[in-house]
């Protein structure tokens, strides 16, 4: 497969992508979206990927921006499908309710998802009392500390395999995290670097532990059910290169005010 991805990256840094939607192979096209709309999950519970446009209410954000050109790409119309959460979006699209979904790479979904190479990297990050005796990443992980993270996320499947002495407990979802935590759940909170930030200035009384604990690859992810996801990764692989060669990624986060993130290499 790294040779056929090869292959057609090296074809696509050649041509353009105004080539006529008639040598997209068709049969790759409807294992791709079988309905004949392209059914996107899109996970509200990441601010740094998707959110709710103030006016419209209508899903807004970089995973947006990438579903709608991949749609323009292959001649599909693009159906947006908000989850609070990424373990929604992926139990969606174990049960093939949904085609493809913005989610991090992480061996545990792996078994059932294909991951295209990834196009955003985000960093996780813990969140404390203003009185916690816990000043850095490594001091977390002991007898005693209860950590509070969104159940099915990244951060949750990190950190279940990572953590040996500190306890999870887990919150509804991602967003839930913050509600759980000011309720007097736990004594550390677990999520996307940018949230947390966010959460410590709408609160008094928080701090955020310096640096990450982990760095998160978000990437394109489709069924490994599809008899075609082998091919229609490679695709997807292909599109979203350009997009991250192009600046089309870049300029997407500018745009939507995306800052403490990178284009992924």
């Amino acid at each position: 497969m790294k040779i056929v991805l090869s292959l057609l990256l090296f074809f696509l840094s050649k041509t353009s992508f105004s080539q006529p939607m008639n040598s997209i192979d068709p049969k790759m096209i409807q294992s791709f979206a079988p309905t004949g709309t392209l059914r996107v999950g899109i996970n509200l519970g990441n601010p740094v990927l998707a959110g709710l446009d103030k006016t419209t209410q209508k899903p807004k954000g970089v995973s947006i921006d990438i579903a709608y050109e991949i749609g323009k790409r292959s001649g599909i119309p693009v159906e947006l499908i908000p989850f609070k959460s990424a373990g929604s979006t992926v139990d969606a699209i174990k049960t093939g309710n949904i085609d493809l979904i913005f989610v991090a790479i992480d061996p545990v979904r792996g078994a059932d998802v294909s991951y295209t190479p990834p196009y955003i990297q985000i960093e996780g990050a813990y969140m404390v009392k203003g009185d916690s005796a816990l000043k850095t990443n490594e001091e977390v992980d002991r007898s005693g500390v209860e950590i509070v993270v969104g159940k099915g996320s990244a951060y949750d499947l990190y950190l279940t395999r990572e953590i040996k002495n500190a306890a999870l407990l887990r919150a509804a979802s991602s967003q839930a995290v913050i509600d759980d935590f000011m309720a007097g759940k736990g004594n550390v909170a677990a999520g996307v670097k940018q949230q947390l930030e966010s959460d410590a200035k709408r609160y008094t009384g928080l701090r955020m532990i310096p640096g990450r604990f982990m760095v998160i690859n978000q990437a394109i992810g489709i069924p490994k059910a599809q008899t075609e996801y082998e091919k229609i990764t490679t695709y997807l692989s292909a599109i979203i290169s350009d997009l991250k060669s192009s600046g089309f990624v870049a300029e997407s986060m500018k745009r939507h005010g995306i800052e403490g993130t990178k284009v992924a290499e």
